[in-house]
């Protein structure tokens, strides 16, 4: 349990250090005074008082939450899918207009190379998530009564993943990376947080009440999507390494395994940005050997490719419509259950990952932002999900596993996948790259979440400062601890992931305020520039 009165001693005994370590800090203000309590504190405190009541409560609660997300997609499921669109023709009228020309900060040329800005955005927004859904979601999919009617398994199960993982989903965190980048490095604001961001719309009133509540759901949604992240694919992580290693797959192995995760991204966070970008780099090169080994040694090569080429062409020509489909007469409820379920899961990260991408951003113009965000986002998403989701595809199409049946029988997707492992050659080693890359990915992921949360914690911090080491420590911990208390409350696990998923209701809201701060505060930028030119003519 987190304990205010340690944790302010802490904070005491290291102020002369922190002082003297961090250069960009300020020199005048002692640490514990430089940080926001009440928006970190509070929104912890509420995750572990909903956790407590759905530990006591576990039936009631989750019929409640059940219910409220029941009615949320079912009646609001226009506008996740408007947001959707609206992110997405955003995002390309910030790249190919008048605003596209702007440079996030005064460098030369760009803070970080190509390959490391791409590494540590792909990374950073995806965590061990983009491997067991690649490996698996076309299960999901296959068994829809949506996809029958629409044709053939093979065309459509192959093509929902792309569109799920695809350009509106990566819009969410360009367009808010985007206002980030604007605001951290053109204007410098000294507080990164969501309130600050919308400070263009609503002036004065995000130093109130109404900028509190923004950051306190911002900051909610933050905790409940990292502490649930983990109940997908670190069972199967655990899976992997049991088989591996010959023992049993129990609870204190997953609680070993998320303490390495945190112990890599602690010390990655320790060493600051570039120690996150060598950490980041490593993941990429272990993604693409998994990649290489199902591309190369599975033998479904021909079929991998052809079958993923089909399936762009296939989300390309129905992209508007699958963006739009709101089933009316709900006669599957396949948009409700999937497309809007996706969209309020990738709007919950939205609070941590565009902020980190905005961050990394300094030296590009906000055309190379958006064009580099969707370069590097879709390459890496649709690459793992042709390769890995085709694989075993192609296992159920050519009769050789029938993965449908596996699952059919057992209700179990880490079962079905470690079994599509089997059928590769050298079947243990495969189990080893993917445990190793699924940690690097975690790791990566809340690298990235450990710094954005402690420049969040901070009542205002430059572009140009990093959080002190020590706060680092303590959010790069606290990240850790909630996840590995609930692992012995699945239905808390459960119904948090609920929560998380109804936060993104609000946190749509919030989004459309500060993209809408963005284009009036830009708007202002170019048209002094503009004057300033006009006037030295």
């Amino acid at each position: 349990m987190f304990n205010m009165i340690n944790f302010n001693y802490f904070l005491n005994i290291q102020e002369d250090t922190a002082m003297k370590q961090d250069k960009n800090s300020s020199i005048d203000t002692p640490l514990k005074n430089r940080l926001d309590w009440v928006t970190t504190i509070i929104p912890f405190v509420t995750i572990l008082a909903l956790c407590s009541l759905f530990m006591i409560f576990p039936d009631a609660s989750s019929l409640v939450l059940g219910s409220v997300r029941f009615f949320l997609g079912d009646q609001f499921g226009s506008y996740y899918l408007l947001l959707g669109l609206g992110a997405l023709i955003c995002s390309l009228y910030m790249a190919f207009s008048r605003y596209g020309r702007i440079k996030l900060g005064n460098l030369e040329k760009p803070q970080y190379s190509s390959f490391q800005w791409g590494s540590m955005m792909f990374t950073a927004g995806l965590a061990a998530d983009i491997l067991f859904y690649s490996l698996c979601e076309w299960m999901l999919y296959a068994g829809e009564p949506h996809i029958t009617d629409m044709g053939a398994m093979q065309d459509w199960a192959s093509t929902y993943p792309l569109f799920h993982w695809g350009p509106i989903p990566w819009s969410f965190y360009i367009i808010l990376a985007v206002s980030f980048g604007f605001m951290l490095h053109v204007r410098k604001r000294n507080k990164q947080k969501y309130s600050e961001a919308c400070r263009p719309l609503l002036g004065k009133r995000v130093d109130g009440i109404f900028g509190k509540l923004i950051d306190l759901t911002a900051v909610f949604a933050l905790l409940a999507g990292t502490a649930t992240t983990f109940s997908l694919a670190t069972p199967l992580l655990s899976m992997a390494l049991s088989r591996v290693l010959g023992i049993p797959e129990n609870n204190f192995l997953t609680i070993g395994i998320l303490v390495i995760i945190c112990v890599v991204y602690t010390m990655a966070v320790y060493f600051g940005m570039q120690g996150i970008a060598k950490l980041a780099a490593s993941c990429v090169y272990l993604f693409f050997g998994l990649l290489a080994y199902f591309l190369l040694c599975g033998g479904e090569t021909r079929y991998i490719i052809e079958t993923g080429i089909t399936a762009v062409g296939n989300m390309v020509q129905n992209f508007v419509g699958m963006a739009t489909w709101t089933d009316a007469m709900r006669t599957s409820s396949f948009p409700q259950n999937w497309t809007i379920f996706y969209w309020a899961y990738w709007m919950v990260w939205c609070v941590a990952t565009p902020f980190f991408i905005g961050t990394i951003s300094k030296g590009r113009t906000i055309r190379q932002t958006v064009l580099g965000g969707y370069f590097f986002g879709l390459s890496g998403t649709f690459t793992s999900f042709i390769i890995l989701g085709n694989y075993g595809l192609g296992l159920q199409m050519h009769g050789k596993l029938d993965l449908m049946g596996v699952y059919a029988k057992t209700g179990d997707l880490y079962q079905a996948i470690i079994s599509i492992f089997e059928t590769m050659p050298a079947a243990k080693a495969g189990l080893v790259l993917l445990a190793i890359t699924m940690i690097a990915f975690y790791a990566t992921s809340f690298d990235a979440l450990t710094m954005v949360a402690s420049s969040y914690s901070y009542k205002s911090l430059g572009a140009e400062e990093e959080p002190h080491k020590q706060v680092k420590l303590f959010w790069a911990i606290l990240l850790m601890l909630l996840p590995i208390a609930l692992i012995f409350a699945e239905n808390s696990m459960a119904n948090l992931q609920t929560v998380s998923i109804i936060a993104a209701f609000p946190i749509g809201f919030i989004i459309v305020m500060i993209v809408w701060s963005f284009f009036k505060d830009a708007g202002h930028y170019l048209d002094k520039e503009n004057s300033g030119t006009r006037n030295m003519e």
